[in-house]
């Protein structure tokens, strides 16, 4: 009969366990797929500011030549140290982004080191128990006796 109840309790805690392993897991693959999308946003905001930009940029460019303004001296200068904000903007941006799209990654793995040590703690705190009982010893006896008879119990 302690054989049932240790069965039933090692097979309780392998199900649970293999149930907090897939947990993990699952949500690796969530919050990897959630950085995928980060990743694929955040080229399409890219895309979309640099379109606004470039049509900025022509705009100025068409009111400096109808007002017959030159390129040349201050309004290139003025164009220059626009184009280096933008750019130190667009770098800042791009950064914000990568790093959100790494904790996400980083996110992904600890929550399957997680699902690994809480499988691995189930697995544990079931062989603590019935260690306690005496089950396995009982169990171990038995399958001791049992070889050996022969295989006759």
């Amino acid at each position: 009969m302690t054989w049932i109840v240790t069965a039933l309790a090692v097979t309780s805690a392998a199900v649970s366990a293999r149930g907090q392993y897939v947990a993990g897991k699952t949500q690796e693959i969530e919050l990897n797929r959630q950085a995928e999308e980060e990743r694929m946003a955040a080229q399409s905001r890219e895309l979309q500011r640099r379109e606004e930009l470039n049509r900025a940029l022509a705009a100025n460019v068409v009111g400096q030549s109808m007002s017959g303004i030159s390129g040349e001296g201050t309004p290139a200068s003025i164009a220059l140290a626009s184009a280096e904000r933008v750019s130190l903007s667009e770098g800042t941006i791009g950064l914000s982004e990568k790093l959100k799209q790494a904790q996400l990654r980083r996110q992904a793995k600890s929550a399957k080191q997680a699902g690994y040590l809480a499988a691995g703690s189930t697995l544990l705190k079931a062989g603590v128990g019935l260690a306690e009982t005496g089950a396995l010893q009982a169990i171990g006896s038995k399958v001791k006796g049992a070889f050996k008879s022969g295989g006759k119990t």
